[in-house]
């Protein structure tokens, strides 16, 4: 009897883990379109840097890869398999600044009212059949940045920029690809 409960139980478990598998599948996203995010000379971006005013080319490579995975998540989440989003980076304006007159050393970004989050971007979307669906330049910010509620962690640092590309591919992408699938665009 308790040879036929183990049995019975070594068989169970493959079972049970496909089943396990098969209901996962069924559940998970498909596949995401793709994305193309290129940055276009970083070293004239307006602020760019996490740890000083002039920043180095790796301390822009960081905020660049940071913006980059902050854009893959969104296509990730929202850009249907088979469109394609392509992203130019014009320019970067981290939310704060870094005020020349403190002791050299001790550089620590200042985040006010009036420092808020700038991005200018040149996106083109092209649908699944190759059609542009929407394309153009736009200066993104958010000069309430600092007012409500924001999503991201306080030890996030492009918790206020996260914030502003969320509403930019919201406002943006997301509504050209509503419209585009409710037949009126």
């Amino acid at each position: 009897m308790a040879r036929s409960r183990r049995l019975l139980a070594a068989c169970a478990a493959p079972i049970g883990l496909m089943c396990a598998l098969s209901t996962i599948s069924a559940f998970a996203a498909p596949p995401a379109g793709t994305l193309t995010v290129s940055f276009l000379h970083p070293e004239t971006y307006t602020d760019a840097a996490y740890r000083s005013a002039y920043g180095s080319d790796r301390e822009r490579a960081q905020v660049m890869n940071d913006i980059r995975s902050h854009f893959d998540e969104l296509a990730a989440r929202y850009l249907p398999q088979g469109y394609a989003l392509s992203i130019e980076v014009l320019d970067v304006d981290l939310a704060g600044h870094f005020e020349p007159w403190r002791v050299r050393g001790y550089d620590v970004r200042i985040v006010r009212d009036v420092t808020w989050p700038r991005m200018t971007l040149r996106y083109a979307l092209r649908g699944s059949d190759g059609a542009v669906i929407g394309s153009g330049e736009q200066r993104i910010s958010d000069q309430n940045f600092n007012m409500g509620v924001n999503v991201y962690s306080q030890s996030d640092r492009l918790r206020y920029e996260k914030a502003m590309m969320d509403r930019w591919f919201d406002e943006t992408v997301r509504r050209r690809l509503a419209t585009r699938q409710t037949g009126q665009g």
